[in-house]
């Protein structure tokens, strides 16, 4: 259907079906449009797609510049600026949103320009006693071959070593044979110098042992995965940046198998050697890690931060602190949202030997006990 105007000698002509069709084309792409974000917002959390420099961008605007933009529009919210804090203007946040650069944190500048940079991209929640930029906890390396077969050849000396004898009296209070904490590994392999080269058990998979040991000294039923997670991801030809893709299941596993478990941890080392002595008596030094992209991230911080908290009264130095990570370079999950009480623990480095993690994992098991009474209504005597 075509109309024609007549204007001053011009001829306009109006096609009538080529309008409708566009007006038609505009409602279902908007209607696409409404599908695929209801799509996209319904699946898992580690397989929705996303912008780093948006998230960001939204995570970095400090909370009067985000208040000014809402008071642009809506003026109520000037009332929730403090007094005494000046007015900070919108420029760092739209220099940043068009250069993903921010003007407070030159790693966001290097880490676009430095090959593996972006492994180093943590936020410090909390820092313990010489914590900084510069000692973060990162992702081992995978495991090397002459590793894994010294741990299978040496995994039977586990039990020698985690015997230790009953305490001359039943704890106060107990879990009346019930399992509250759970404890995994995901990266099994990671291993520790020291125990490698006297032939014991070489890996994680100790520390575990040693700390569910320690807990229920406590009266704290614990049980410890019997799966080794590598060999998971080696028979399904995996790298090893899916590890935690073979371990979520272990997990979702065991909580659906006890619902009484409230507590989910992953045991796992940092590189390097991380020593604290406290009155003349060394430490393997420990760091909480939360993942970024967890929904559930802001329960699991105030966990963490707890504990560290009670590790640097009891404890001092002992806690290197709380880390947030949520870059390219790191899982960012690490299965923290299967429950708000989640936590990976890094105990010590590949360089501290067995007394150290022995003492870590005895004080760690110390302070949650404390930590989880409380939160239980009792208090550890």
């Amino acid at each position: 259907m075509k109309r024609t105007r007549n204007f001053d000698g011009m001829v306009v002509t109006i096609n009538g079906t080529s309008l409708i069709k566009y007006m038609i084309a505009g409602i279902l792409s908007l209607l696409f449009v409404f599908i695929l974000s209801a799509a996209l917002t319904s699946v898992r959390p580690e397989y929705r797609p996303s912008s780093p420099s948006v998230y960001y961008l939204a995570d970095g605007i400090a909370g009067g510049a985000f208040l000014q933009m809402l008071s642009s529009e809506n003026h109520y919210f000037q009332a929730a600026l403090p007094e005494e804090k000046q007015p900070q203007g919108l420029s760092p946040a739209a220099f940043k949103l068009a250069t993903s650069i921010s003007l407070d944190d030159p790693r966001s500048l290097l880490g676009s320009e430095l090959p593996g940079f972006s492994l180093y991209d943590t936020e410090i929640i909390v820092a313990g006693k010489g914590s900084n930029y510069t000692n973060v906890p990162v992702e081992s390396a995978p495991p090397q071959e002459d590793l894994i077969k010294a741990r299978k050849a040496s995994i039977a000396s586990l039990e020698e070593i985690t015997k230790k004898d009953k305490p001359d009296s039943a704890p106060p209070l107990t879990t009346a044979g019930r399992k509250a904490v759970f404890l995994y590994s995901t990266h099994t392999t990671e291993a520790y110098k020291p125990l490698l080269k006297s032939n014991k058990a070489v890996d994680v998979t100790l520390v575990s042992k040693i700390l569910q040991r320690d807990l229920i000294s406590k009266g704290i039923g614990t049980e410890v995965s019997g799966t080794n997670v590598q060999d998971i991801v080696e028979k399904r030809n995996w790298n090893y940046a899916r590890s935690y893709d073979a371990s979520r299941p272990v997990v979702m596993e065991a909580m659906k198998k006890d619902k009484d478990l409230q507590y989910v941890i992953d045991i796992h080392r940092d590189v390097g050697k991380h020593t604290a002595v406290i009155r003349e008596k060394k430490y393997a030094q420990l760091a909480f890690i939360i993942g970024g992209k967890n929904p559930n991230k802001e329960y699991n911080i105030q966990v963490a931060k707890d504990l560290h908290s009670l590790l640097e009264k009891k404890y001092p130095g002992i806690s290197r602190g709380v880390f947030l990570k949520n870059s390219k370079g790191s899982n960012s999950l690490y299965n923290q949202d299967v429950s708000k009480n989640a936590l990976l623990v890094e105990v010590g480095g590949e360089e501290n030997n067995l007394p150290e993690l022995e003492a870590s994992a005895e004080a760690m098991a110390d302070v949650f006990s404390t930590y989880y009474w409380k939160r239980n209504g009792a208090e550890a005597q």
